[in-house]
């Protein structure tokens, strides 16, 4: 106890222990995280496709009138399609490329980068049906729970979820819209006519949630007991901010001022809220000086003596499901923050600390695959799974070694606020992984790698 109470006595004082490792190869994590995001692919796989044990799985993926549904990741150690949580995903990796592009071309990732996104933007543009429909999820998550195995041997049945404006939902559509959005600007030099076809579908896809206001999982019923959301006023302002972005018109930019908050002070930048990320954005692409000072108060409460409490090792834990994704959102936050002047170097300092907390600082890494005693044990069913011709199932789960596949860059969920953690596949929230836990983490190790 008093070896604890040391440690965070002096991350108090200094802010973090950071100082006493070696620096990391940020350009390894990056393409350690991309080749995640490779594994979580849902659909048909490309020739290029370089994790050996993934093949085609889900083929059978359709719309209530028969539309092609294949694609997108899946979500995190199971095989539903959350829509919600993967374009808050691509949103967040998306502007991680425009802002930190020189990380990812000195790393040699920028094309994997691109590829990356891609592929749930390829399946947005297919769940964009009609102008009044737009698929949000597929798969039904209590089902899909009971199984453990590999996602090219499932049979349960996959129902398609829907928002129309019968049963509408602004949150999903106002942030695959974003996503839209910003996948343009990061094709717009490589390959303009998808940069229009994904603007174009941005477009519509706000008009739609502007027009029918309501929360996406009151209409999909079956996400509200994983992807529960708070509310839309923060996806209708972030998603106009990036289409004014993208656009720079002025409609979209009175719009994300018709919802944003220049007061409001975000309690974190995850899947759900979206407050600092519209602030940000506002104030870095649009001159709305307004938003700075909630930008930096959300910063200085992620800070030691900030709202946010900290391990004693230094980790500024926000809540006990997926402390290193909060922690990591918020460096990547502080990073893009300190691109633009706003509290350059305290931001700097603050996301060094948290990212080389996950990366090894305590004498252990939270990205499979990477640096010292690494996690063996993800939460993930595809990765647990040995071989083929070999069988996969519960008893898996129940396996005490490493799973037999190493899911190279995922970012598991992380300890408790007393810095316990434990390496084992069964505790689905110190352990599992997930699409949305490491695209802000992607970023941050994009930014810390050129800033």
């Amino acid at each position: 106890m008093l070896i604890r109470f040391l440690c965070g006595f002096f991350i108090c004082l200094f802010g973090s222990t950071s100082g006493f490792h070696k620096d990391y190869d940020y350009g390894e994590v990056l393409g350690k995280s991309i080749l995640f995001y490779e594994a979580q692919r849902s659909g048909k796989l490309p020739s290029t496709n370089r994790i050996p044990w993934r093949e085609d799985s889900a083929l059978g993926d359709q719309g209530q009138n028969g539309e092609d549904l294949t694609g997108g990741w899946y979500d995190a150690g199971d095989f539903v399609k959350f829509g919600f949580p993967m374009a808050y995903s691509t949103t967040t990796l998306a502007w991680g490329i425009l802002e930190f592009r020189a990380a990812y071309e000195a790393a040699g990732q920028y094309e994997y980068a691109l590829d990356s996104i891609r592929w749930p933007l390829d399946y947005f543009i297919k769940c964009h049906v009609s102008d009044n429909e737009f698929y949000g999820q597929v798969g039904d998550g209590n089902i899909d729970h009971k199984y453990w195995g590999r996602p090219e041997e499932m049979t349960m049945e996959r129902p398609a979820f829907s928002v129309t404006p019968d049963a509408p939902g602004s949150d999903i559509t106002a942030e695959t819209a974003a996503a839209f959005a910003a996948g343009s600007l990061v094709f717009r030099e490589s390959d303009s006519v998808y940069a229009d076809t994904l603007l174009d579908h941005a477009k519509r896809l706000y008009t739609f949630a502007y027009d029918n206001q309501s929360i996406y999982s009151q209409s999909i019923s079956n996400a509200a007991d994983f992807y529960n959301s708070s509310g839309y006023d923060d996806e209708l302002a972030w998603g106009a901010a990036w289409l004014y972005r993208a656009t720079s018109e002025q409609h979209y930019l009175d719009r994300a001022l018709e919802f944003a908050s220049s007061s409001n002070v975000a309690w974190a930048y995850d899947w759900n809220e979206k407050t600092v990320g519209y602030q940000l954005l506002l104030f870095s692409t649009a001159g709305q000086t307004a938003f700075r000072y909630s930008v930096e108060s959300f910063i200085r409460d992620w800070m030691p003596r900030g709202s946010v409490i900290y391990t004693p090792l230094g980790l500024a834990w926000r809540a006990k499901w997926g402390p290193n994704r909060y922690a990591a959102n918020a460096a990547f936050i502080a990073l893009v923050a300190a691109k633009y002047d706003i509290m350059a170097t305290e931001a700097r300092d603050f996301a060094r600390t948290q990212i080389h907390y996950i990366l090894g600082d305590t004498g252990r890494s939270f990205v499979v695959g990477f640096g010292t005693n690494p996690p063996v044990q993800p939460h993930h069913s595809s990765s647990s799974c040995p071989d083929k011709p070999a069988e996969c199932d519960w008893d898996e789960f129940s396996n005490p070694g490493p799973n037999y596949q190493t899911l190279n860059g995922a970012l598991v969920g992380g300890p408790d606020q007393f810095d316990n953690y434990t390496d084992v596949r069964s505790d689905y929230i110190g352990n599992e992984v997930s699409c949305d836990y490491n695209a802000g983490f992607q970023g941050a190790v994009a930014g810390l790698a050129i800033l």
